[in-house]
């Protein structure tokens, strides 16, 4: 779990990195103007990224599913090679899938105005300047992302629904606590990320306003790698216990 953790944070610092630095340039000043190149590059890393995470998290269900339901064959199925194979297919299946996007759109014919009605350069509101028939890249679009988000979280999914189950069959008290605070910090992560980005790329063109899809866009490009240490890190009673004795002694100067 903690090798997929580094990984996911890894990808999450990296897809910040991609975005921040230019949304602030454009909310702080008057210039609102990106080249060519830079949008090309900004897209193709937010695709990387995003369709890594989608796999990471996949497999850190699989993770839990053998630690809970598997507890004594753990260390036999989730072994050095199975962790390196699906970090290697996490990695290369969203270089592979951004390479294919990103070349993609910007092979379409720009026309009229070039102002893009977003904080950054994503597929969609991009998509919305071309001026060629875009239906059969949509096609491919809609295809991409049930492949790269629907089916990770079937996996999710299948993954959880057999956890209850073998929670439920606990006769311990203690030992579904323990199975469900390892499962919370998890699911959180999963919903806020998967919620807001299958609502941006699986949603039809003009099911949400502009304004929308900028707050979707930032829940899962933003958001969710801002709350995901705090969601995995208090989970850690150290953590706990430093943030308690914070507070109080934050309390303590306070009332002195």
């Amino acid at each position: 779990m903690y090798l997929f953790l580094q990984n996911l944070a890894v990808v999450e610092m990296s897809f910040t990195a991609v975005i921040m630095p230019e949304m602030l340039v454009v909310l702080s000043t008057k210039k609102t103007t990106i080249s060519f190149v830079g949008c090309f590059a900004q897209m193709y890393f937010i695709v990387t990224f995003g369709v890594i995470e989608c796999f990471l998290l996949g497999a850190m269900a699989y993770d839990r599913f053998v630690a809970i339901c598997h507890p004594l064959t753990y260390p036999a199925v989730m072994n050095k090679s199975l962790l390196v194979k699906l970090l290697t297919f996490s990695w290369v299946s969203g270089i592979v899938v951004a390479t294919v996007q990103t070349t993609w759109v910007f092979s379409f014919p720009f026309c009229g105005h070039s102002e893009i009605n977003h904080l950054f350069c994503e597929t969609p509101p991009v998509l919305e300047l071309a001026c060629a028939d875009t239906f059969l890249f949509e096609m491919y679009i809609f295809t991409a992302t049930i492949l790269a988000i629907m089916i990770p979280f079937l996996l999710i999914l299948l993954s959880y629904i057999r956890i209850l189950f073998a929670i439920l069959k606990m006769s311990s008290t203690t030992g579904r606590q323990k199975a469900f605070s390892t499962c919370v910090s998890h699911l959180t992560s999963v919903t806020l990320f998967y919620g807001t980005a299958s609502m941006t790329y699986l949603q039809p063109k003009a099911s949400y306003s502009p304004e929308t899809k900028k707050l979707m866009s930032l829940a899962y490009s933003l958001l969710t790698p801002l709350l995901n240490p705090l969601i995995y890190s208090l989970r850690n009673n150290e953590m706990k216990r430093a943030l308690i004795k914070l507070w109080q002694r934050k309390v303590v100067l306070h009332t002195d």
